[in-house]
């Protein structure tokens, strides 16, 4: 679960399947190629990209999730193994009959893990974050108080500024927030077809349009660790997603956080909460292993723990 995130950011690329490797071509010429057994994802984000049928069974075979981005870098489409796991009929049946108490607590636990990691993103930036644990404390099964909004309207303005507004549909830093999403998305969209359970039957999120709805309610907890990377690139002097942006970027889901079985890549620690969701379905119960979880301590990477970001070439966007 720590495969690298390959990302195809040029126009008018080739993919293919050669000997256990994929392969990048562009004008007739191969430009570089990764061994398939290192791949957590790949990440199309460029316009006339083609691939090999080969290369795309063979990815799926491996469980390598492939995300086809739209317009402002957000997933129009992931590609996603039919048998993601041995015992998969039986924990979607169990996820397919899971009561409404059962779902309105464990989104609780998600809504209480993702509001106590925000406080400790703040409180990584040196901004005010006391609030943050006595609004997780008052999350109540299915959040009916939608304490999740209420976070978020202090959270943003703390994080970024007063003017900052969260829009999908902008550029800028909210193009940044965008990419990095993507990237988590891919990561715990392979977790949850990795545990045996459907994406698309969720919690919370039930917009008939979504595919992912259950991997957007299980990416809640970790979103923090993105708005932390875009934080450190803004400090950086980045205002666009730049090559040097998404390189950056596509470093979270390798960053390494403090657990109880010692240092874990987070990719990792998203697998060990796709599996106790999967787990916590068999068993009718309501317990999940969450960075921020109930009884775990909430924690954001100290500066140090980073790696640098890459320097601000210039304050006019470049070419993604």
């Amino acid at each position: 679960m720590t495969g690298r995130i390959v990302e195809i950011a040029e126009d008018g690329r080739h993919l293919s399947l050669s000997r256990g490797f994929l392969v990048v071509e562009g004008q007739g010429r191969e430009i570089g190629r990764v061994p398939l057994d290192d791949i957590g994802a790949v990440v199309a984000n460029a316009h006339g990209l083609t691939y090999s049928n080969n290369l795309l069974l063979a990815l799926a075979e491996r469980g390598v999730v492939v995300v086809l981005c739209g317009p402002n870098h957000v997933p129009a489409a992931f590609l996603w193994p039919v048998d993601g796991h041995h015992v998969q009929a039986q924990r979607m049946r169990a996820q397919l009959n899971v009561s409404v108490p059962q779902t309105k607590r464990l989104w609780q636990l998600l809504v209480r893990a993702k509001v106590r990691q925000q406080g400790a993103v703040l409180e990584a930036r040196g901004a005010p974050a006391g609030a943050f644990e006595a609004l997780a404390r008052k999350v109540r099964s299915g959040d009916p108080d939608n304490i999740e909004a209420q976070a978020a309207r202090r959270y943003w303005p703390l994080l970024f500024g007063n003017d900052f507004r969260r829009d999908s549909d902008a550029d800028g830093m909210n193009g940044l927030l965008n990419y990095g999403y993507a990237i988590l998305r891919s990561t715990v969209a392979r977790a949850v077809m990795g545990a045996g359970l459907h994406p698309t039957l969720g919690l919370f999120h039930r917009n008939r349009a979504n595919p992912l709805c259950l991997v957007d309610d299980l990416m809640e907890p970790f979103r923090p660790f993105v708005d932390l990377a875009v934080a450190r690139l803004a400090d950086a002097g980045h205002e666009a997603v730049t090559p040097d942006t998404k390189r950056f970027l596509a470093l979270v889901p390798s960053l390494d956080l403090p657990t109880a079985e010692g240092t874990t890549p987070l990719s990792t620690v998203v697998m060990r909460a796709a599996t106790s969701l999967a787990q916590a379905y068999e068993k009718g119960e309501a317990v999940l292993d969450l960075p921020a979880g109930e009884g775990s301590k909430a924690w954001a990477p100290k500066p140090l723990e980073w790696p640098a970001p890459p320097p601000a070439r210039s304050n006019v966007p470049q070419p993604a």
